[in-house]
């Protein structure tokens, strides 16, 4: 079982690109689908948990998978086959290439300059994905948009992460709690 998270948590980050975001179907698909390691909606509420912690997202996630299969040693194991990749490759690009010669070069400026736009599809993905799998209609969409005006706007007063959480949550609140009342009047 080891191996399996470890091998499984390796492709997760050998074959993505774009950060945790990009991740997250990927993960889904191999944690919920093909092995079954979690249900769906237990996936839902680790990605809720996984975003709310420090660190990596996929590191997270990765350790929280790992740590529900086979505890500690399990959530090592799963964290270091989603870092190994990457370690990897920032390690072989540091040897071979300076900041400079990346800066400078037309074809590894081209390479990012195509990714970027791929990066943007494999985020969006997903968050379209975990909205409708978190049961966002029409009537709560306005949670998400504004936070993410907030964020986009950095309001100094407004730019602690935990707040946008506190924010978030209270949003949701509201939408469950002004229509509850609504019904137990009626």
């Amino acid at each position: 079982m080891y191996w399996q998270l470890f091998v499984s948590f390796l492709k997760i980050g050998a074959f993505t690109f774009g950060g945790g975001w990009a991740m997250i179907s990927i993960i889904e698909r191999e944690i919920v689908e093909r092995h079954n390691w979690i249900e769906k909606d237990d996936f839902l509420d680790l990605l809720a948990i996984a975003q709310s912690l420090p660190g990596i997202l996929a590191v997270n996630i990765a350790t929280a998978v790992g740590d529900k299969l086979r505890g500690m040693k399990g959530g090592i194991v799963a964290a270091a086959g989603t870092i190994l990749p990457s370690f990897l490759i920032i390690l072989a690009i540091a040897g071979f290439l300076t900041p400079d010669m990346i800066k400078n070069n037309r074809v590894i400026s081209a390479i990012f300059m195509g990714i970027r736009p791929a990066v943007v599809a494999l985020i969006i993905a997903p968050v379209i994905t975990s909205a409708r799998s978190a049961g966002l209609t029409w009537k709560t969409v306005w949670i998400p948009l504004a936070v993410a005006l907030l964020i986009s706007f950095d309001l100094g007063f407004v730019s602690n992460p935990i707040l946008y959480i506190i924010l978030g949550g209270a949003g949701g609140f509201l939408c469950w709690r002004i229509p509850s009342r609504r019904l137990n009047k009626k």
